[in-house]
């Protein structure tokens, strides 16, 4: 008999895949809310920009269901540093594998799980950084930029992230989209006035995936054609030089070094 697992793994569509969760949290009281939504979209467009050779798949499902222990209450520290391990040992009891409650525990850092998975890693910098971008009763949400720098020289100071660098690129890159033609308005900040603005779950789940995803991802693959074209220019146009002039100039001057007397040998 399948379990709740192999039911919400072989789905997968990721609209669908969250209305799952939804309905699992109402049945089983369970954390789940607009920032598991928000922080999920922002794994799904990482995966996209950075073709991290993973599971896609496992990836957002893990990223729904991570935080399925958290309390909403950042002054509560017992809670805050045993809420995915407790998370990963629920999750083993409706089925999921050692790896995938691994992935999920690894998270955050505080139960000392090693080696990191490197699925964990990407939960890390998806949850951290999302999690800056958005207000809290102590404080405004941060800026990206901001964000970003928090991220590197503050959380993860002295840690170890495999893709934090690919990470940084990747928010670099979505602050260059303006998704808005009468505001300047990039696709990070346009999510979180998304968030700000929906109220209800289910409404937001909606907006994100129905309206926000088409156009950001259309936006992304011009972006990318945008800065291949200026990297590397017109690659069907027959006349243009296989080199820049500066390279070719380098080439020859590299040829040049060394090899007289060996023409003709």
């Amino acid at each position: 008999m399948d379990t709740f697992a192999d039911y919400i793994l072989g789905e997968t569509d990721l609209a669908s895949k969250m209305e799952i969760v939804y309905y699992l949290a109402k049945k089983n009281r369970i954390f789940f809310n607009k920032s598991v939504i928000f922080k999920t979209e922002i794994a799904r467009m990482f995966l996209n920009y950075s073709k991290i050779e993973v599971d896609k798949n496992l990836v957002l499902t893990a990223s729904l269901l991570c935080n399925v222990k958290k309390v909403d209450n950042a002054q509560d520290i017992e809670s805050v540093h045993t809420y995915a391990k407790k998370g990963a040992e629920y999750l083993a009891k409706i089925g999921f594998s050692k790896r995938f409650c691994k992935i999920c525990e690894e998270v955050n850092r505080y139960s000392g799980s090693n080696p990191r998975e490197r699925e964990s890693d990407i939960l890390e910098l998806v949850d951290q950084f999302g999690g800056m971008l958005l207000d809290r009763p102590e404080r405004i949400g941060f800026k990206p930029d901001e964000a970003l720098v928090l991220l590197e020289h503050r959380n993860l100071k002295d840690e170890y992230n495999r893709y934090l660098e690919t990470f940084i690129d990747f928010v670099n890159f979505m602050e260059q989209i303006n998704v808005s033609e009468l505001v300047n308005m990039t696709a990070l900040k346009r999510l979180v006035k998304i968030y700000n603005e929906t109220d209800e779950i289910v409404k937001f789940m909606k907006e994100v995936v129905y309206n926000y995803e088409p156009k950001v991802d259309k936006l992304i693959e011009k972006q990318k054609e945008k800065l291949s074209k200026e990297m590397f220019g017109n690659l069907n146009d027959p006349n243009r030089p296989l080199f820049s002039k500066e390279t070719a100039e380098k080439i020859m001057n590299h040829l040049g070094e060394g090899v007289e007397g060996k023409v003709g040998e």
